[in-house]
């Protein structure tokens, strides 16, 4: 028998679910529906930024609140994604195989960063300190105030996103080249500018992920990992380079993970879950949202 405060945390466990995969996700689809490629490192970019802003927060002794804007913003992390761009990315794009190819290169950058990441601070486990402090009530569920902002940044993140890529010259820029670079190119955008920015931006908003979950979760060297799949089976299910369609997806994705964890355990749940995507994907193949491409 489910009863209302039963039904009331499930929601609100969705909800901050939704919200997690919601920005794991933002970042990934954006470099595929750019480039047309699945950036691996994104993941372990949400693991550096949460452990550079754990060393500013804890070693350096700065409140978090800063530390967070300078891991998300300094030139390191959005350095690391055009240096990933750059290296083992950029040499690809003329190659007729460039998807299989940077799938290769990608996972192998991702395996460096990783060892790096332990290499420099270990592999003991650390945790960030909330951004905001203490509990809140929502739905009758007492939740962290800290899974609280993240049910709060994330849809303005992402509206923010949306309002870039929709309004501004740089941001229609990288739906065009999405759209048809070569038609880009004609009408003057820099398109290997733009794969630069959208990098960048990737980075950002994975740094950010992992800023905002590393308070949540304990950080380790594959503190990345899992979200990096859950990003990848949001994406693929809301449709391929649809930002929307991500974003549905995501929030459909956390209520049905924490009504599945209710219903059928933690451990059947990741199982379940694959079995629908693959059923959803048998009867609409593009995804959620996503276009048919002929």
């Amino acid at each position: 028998m489910i009863t209302i405060d039963m039904l009331s945390a499930m929601i609100v466990s969705g909800i901050v679910l939704g919200s997690g995969y919601a920005l794991m996700a933002s970042g990934l689809s954006l470099v595929w529906s750019t480039l047309g490629i699945f950036n691996f490192t994104h993941g372990v970019l949400m693991t550096l930024g949460a452990y550079v802003a754990w060393t500013m927060s804890d070693a350096a002794g700065l409140d978090l609140g800063l530390a967070a804007g300078i891991a998300v913003s300094a030139a390191a992390l959005v350095g690391v994604g055009i240096l990933v761009e750059r290296t083992v990315v950029r040499p690809f794009y003329d190659h007729r195989d460039i998807l299989l190819i940077t799938v290769m290169t990608t996972l192998a950058a991702m395996m460096f960063i990783q060892k790096a990441i332990q290499l420099i601070w270990g592999a003991r486990l650390k945790q960030l300190v909330p951004i905001v402090p203490g509990k809140v009530r929502l739905l009758q569920t007492t939740i962290s105030a800290q899974e609280a902002l993240i049910i709060i940044v994330a849809p303005l993140l992402l509206g923010a996103l949306w309002l870039f890529l929709s309004y501004t010259r740089i941001g229609r820029g990288i739906r065009a080249v999405g759209q048809n670079p070569d038609g880009a190119r004609l009408i003057g955008i820099d398109v290997s500018r733009v794969f630069i920015i959208t990098f960048a931006l990737s980075a950002f908003l994975a740094g950010l992920t992992g800023v905002l979950l590393g308070s949540v979760r304990l950080l380790t060297p594959e503190f990345g990992a899992d979200p990096l799949v859950k990003a990848l089976i949001v994406v693929i299910f809301g449709g391929l380079g649809s930002l929307p369609g991500t974003v549905l997806a995501a929030y459909l994705m956390g209520l049905l993970e924490a009504a599945l964890v209710f219903l059928v355990g933690i451990y059947w749940a990741p199982s379940m879950i694959f079995l629908l995507l693959i059923i959803v994907l048998l009867v609409r193949p593009q995804g959620l949202l996503g276009k048919v491409v002929r």
